[in-house]
């Protein structure tokens, strides 16, 4: 009986043993998960900088096609994008298609040039302080070799039938934008040979004919004037900077700036109507290796101090991805502009609205467009990101947090911007057309600290203004409301009142003679939170 007791009591023990120890994994667990959410701080002192804040990513942006520039809402979107988010450069495919009627040949084959479509574009985009980041394509079908096009509005891809004509018609064009606008502004454009020649679809000659293209291209725009900036090859997936770099070197031909695109999905290249199924990459450094690689590249060629220009970026090359709609585009828009660094001399995102036709004129409100804003001028998420970038003041702040930026101005302003990025997905087989049309409520990141040391002694406003999980989420308003295919009046001013931009949060504040702030703030995933200190 002693033995049955002893032995009962033992197996008790271990029993009460296995609960003792599962209890304390357990509290250690929650302990690391609380101290995980809870321990983020950033810090920042207002004497130490690290110099002129880099404005690389607001350099340039990207649009559809030239013609679409001919609208006036495509006209008052630009503007008020240009307003609210500064960028200095825009670059849109088409500029030499059949809709902008720039080239033709009498019967007798003499070309015939016309520039009238291509004044009023240009003309209205210097007029808002915007310069044209110039896409030389698609071919004039007068001027095509062949047949072959892209998109509804079809752009003609074939080489040249004539490389003289061509080179003829650059150097005209150049010579006229000489004329028009003076050689002093047209030196500080940027002239790009084509577009993503390394695919099919956008290119239907070899690598060797690209570079013939490119050659008799960069020989015109030199000819008028040899400080004119021209470069290339405006590749997809990164690809043929060194191959660019070498033919040039080897032909004595003139590049000022390489150009290529990224983007941050798994799998292809081009696919206008999204029915490939896109899923973003896994991979923390989508978009950015690729241009911190781009950069090596030209640093390790015979011309490593040209630019580099990444003409095309987002998180997916579909125009009907609908993360490009979603709350975490913000997040993800910040994540890869901070991991690029100084790699680039431009990150262009792709594009500023969604008037954008090259799967032919949409039919709903949101359907996954790249644009900063949609068809109908509501803000997104990721314009958000750009006009919170674009608030920044001209000094950075030294900081060691990787997801965050304090700046000042000659005001005496301070700026801190800072947020989340958790990657999410509906698990194996589901895609961004599946999953980013969901609810996808925003889980708990604990709270940040964030402090500013040094600061001058008076009185400040503090604003606080968040991008994240319905916090300027058009798209979950427009949820809420049904997805109404068409948007009434009233449906569209209450998705853009509620998603308006203004601070969540508004007060005084004094700093006193220990120049200190601190403030603690909830975070989500995949919120972005901007903190400005205006001094009064």
């Amino acid at each position: 009986m002693s033995i049955i007791l002893s032995l009962f009591n033992f197996k008790l023990f271990k029993i009460k043993a296995k609960s003792l120890l599962f209890l304390l994994i357990s509290i250690i667990a929650l302990s690391n998960s609380i101290e995980a959410q809870t321990n983020r701080v950033i810090s920042v002192d207002y004497t130490k900088s690290s110099g002129k804040l880099n404005t690389m990513f607001k350099e340039c942006i990207g649009a559809g096609r030239a013609n679409e520039g001919l609208r006036a809402d495509w006209q008052q979107q630009l503007a008020y994008v240009k307003k609210e988010c500064d960028f200095k450069y825009i670059r849109m495919h088409g500029l030499l298609t059949d809709e902008m009627a720039v080239y033709k040949e009498d019967n007798k084959g003499k070309p015939e040039y016309n520039y009238m479509y291509v004044d009023a574009l240009y003309d209205y985009l210097l007029s808002i302080g915007i310069k044209p980041f110039v896409e030389l394509g698609f071919m004039p079908s007068a001027l095509a070799s062949g047949d072959k096009t892209i998109f509804w509005w079809r752009g003609n891809v074939t080489p040249p039938k004539d490389y003289a004509k061509w080179e003829a018609l650059i150097k005209n064009l150049t010579a006229h934008f000489t004329d028009r606008y003076g050689a002093e502004e047209v030196k500080t454009w940027y002239f790009e040979v084509w577009n993503e020649p390394n695919l099919d679809g956008f290119w239907a000659g070899t690598q060797d004919e690209y570079f013939k293209l490119y050659a008799s291209a960069a020989k015109a725009i030199k000819s008028v004037n040899k400080n004119y900036k021209v470069g290339g090859p405006a590749t997809a997936g990164a690809a043929w900077i060194p191959e660019t770099l070498e033919f040039c070197h080897k032909n004595n031909v003139p590049i000022d700036f390489a150009s290529t695109h990224s983007y941050g999905v798994n799998q292809g290249f081009l696919d206008e109507f999204g029915n490939s199924g896109t899923v973003l990459s896994k991979d923390p450094m989508a978009v950015s290796s690729d241009v911190i690689s781009s950069r090596k590249q030209i640093q390790s060629s015979t011309n490593p101090n040209i630019e580099l220009h990444y003409t095309e970026w987002s998180s997916s090359y579909t125009p009907a991805d609908p993360m490009h709609d979603s709350y975490h585009q913000a997040a993800y828009i910040l994540e890869k502009l901070k991991q690029v660094g100084t790699a680039p001399n431009s990150m262009s995102y792709w594009v500023f609205t969604d008037i954008f036709e090259e799967a032919g004129p949409r039919f709903t409100p949101f359907h996954g467009g790249f644009g900063l804003l949609n068809t109908q001028g509501i803000n997104k998420p990721a314009f958000y990101s750009y006009q919170f970038l674009n608030r920044l003041g001209e000094i950075e702040l030294t900081n060691t947090d990787t997801r965050s930026w304090a700046a000042k101005n000659s005001k005496g302003d301070v700026q801190l911007l800072f947020w989340d990025f958790t990657y999410t997905d509906g698990g194996e087989g589901v895609n961004n057309q599946q999953y980013y049309i969901r609810d996808l409520p925003a889980k708990d990141k604990g709270k940040t600290t964030v402090s500013v040391t040094g600061m001058p002694k008076g009185k400040y406003r503090m604003e606080l203004y968040k991008i994240g999980y319905k916090a300027n989420d058009a798209y979950a308003t427009y949820m809420e409301l049904g997805k109404p295919t068409q948007l009434t009046r009233k449906q569209l001013t209450e998705i853009k009142s509620k998603n308006d931009g203004k601070p969540f949060s508004n007060e005084t504040i004094t700093i006193n003679d220990d120049g200190k702030f601190s403030r603690e703030i909830d975070l989500r995933e995949n919120d972005v939170i901007m903190v400005n200190l205006v001094k009064i």
